[in-house]
């Protein structure tokens, strides 16, 4: 057990949402002037964003996107077809408004922030990072723990101060994303021991690995699941397979679900961090919206053990929340059925006809 077990601590564990009664939405949704359910998912999405919010929801329109990172020891058995070394490269590449998350945030009007939650560099000369350190990168997860207990806790504790001050500055929808090379490798192996599959199953290409790299990750992930073989709690495994940036998604994503707020994850890696969050905390899933399903093939295992339909199918494996930034705005647009569209009564048009007898 960590020392600060984020599902005990003062602000009490994550209540489902209930701002509003489903039937009343899904009558509301019925007498819009429409079809009954003709708008699909995006139907689904407006129930699920008036529960938590209400009935109609706010525009949703100041969102924003939180990027950690953090270095994985693991990457040094060449599980990544990229070096360690680059995790710090596209942290000053996203600070700096170059990557495609800074393009998809200025072409969707979201606010991105990138963090370092333990990246294997000193950052502390790039202007426009959070410099939340925990650590220099994790251990090796093949050959013993990623994170000390006090380590894991202390990166908890970040994402949730994280999440908490774009909350308190005004943000209405929170988005995760992630950078750090090898964090596909520890996404795997966490995911696979908190699900009780093989590896295999969940293991893709990740940054592109193929070949010797695709062996080695293969190999890495075995290995740490066979350290953890037998455990079952939720912490320890993130302690134990885990990374400083998924450790710090685990906070931010439990502090804004207590907050009541939606939060957009993305791919493959943040996923597994909300597999971690709702095993602590169950009704977390309810704040959940799954951006779009990911190329690596663990993805889909994830959100079907999630029970989440994701909005987008782009074939998208880049991490860095790209995939949440995407689907930003259809959630204002989810909300705006509520808020802005007439229903039959008000807009005096005859509404369905009755059956013949």
């Amino acid at each position: 057990m960590l020392a600060s077990d984020p599902v005990h601590d003062p602000e009490g564990a994550v209540q489902r949402p209930r701002a509003a009664d489903p039937d009343a939405i899904r009558a509301h949704l019925d007498a819009l002037t429409k079809p009954p359910g003709s708008l699909g998912r995006l139907e689904e999405l407006a129930l699920r964003l008036a529960l938590v919010y209400g009935d109609p929801p706010p525009p949703l329109r100041r969102r924003s996107v939180l990027v950690l990172a953090g270095d994985h020891g693991v990457a040094r058995r060449g599980v990544s077809a990229y070096p360690p070394e680059v995790t710090a490269q596209m942290c000053r590449n996203l600070a700096s408004g170059g990557a495609a998350a800074c393009v998809l945030a200025r072409a969707v009007d979201a606010d991105l922030l990138v963090a370092d939650l333990g990246v294997d560099a000193d950052l502390e000369d790039v202007p426009g990072l959070a410099h939340r350190k925990v650590g220099r990168g994790t251990r090796d997860l093949a050959s013993g723990p990623a994170m000390t207990p006090g380590e894991c806790d202390a990166a908890i504790t970040a994402g949730r101060g994280l999440a908490m001050e774009r909350l308190g500055s005004g943000a209405e929808v929170l988005a995760l994303g992630d950078m750090g090379i090898g964090n596909t490798t520890s996404a795997s192996a966490l995911t696979a021991a908190i699900l009780g599959l093989q590896g295999d199953r969940l293991i893709g290409p990740g940054t592109g690995s193929t070949g010797v790299r695709l062996r080695a990750k293969r190999t890495a992930v075995e290995r740490g699941l066979e350290r953890v073989a037998g455990v079952t709690d939720p912490l320890r495994l993130l302690q134990e397979l885990g990374g400083f940036e998924i450790a710090g998604m685990v906070g931010a994503i439990l502090a804004a679900a207590r907050a009541g707020r939606v939060v957009v994850i993305d791919g493959f890696v943040v996923t597994a961090a909300s597999l971690v969050a709702t095993r602590l905390s169950p009704a977390v899933v309810h704040y959940l919206v799954a951006a779009h399903r990911s190329a690596e093939p663990g993805h889909t295992i994830q959100l079907e053990a999630l029970g989440l339909v994701p909005l987008l199918d782009l074939n998208l494996r880049l991490g860095e929340g790209t995939g949440a930034l995407l689907a930003l705005p259809l959630l204002t647009a989810a909300a705006g059925l509520l808020r802005d569209m007439a229903t039959f009564e008000s807009a005096g048009i005859a509404g369905p006809a009755a059956a013949p007898s």
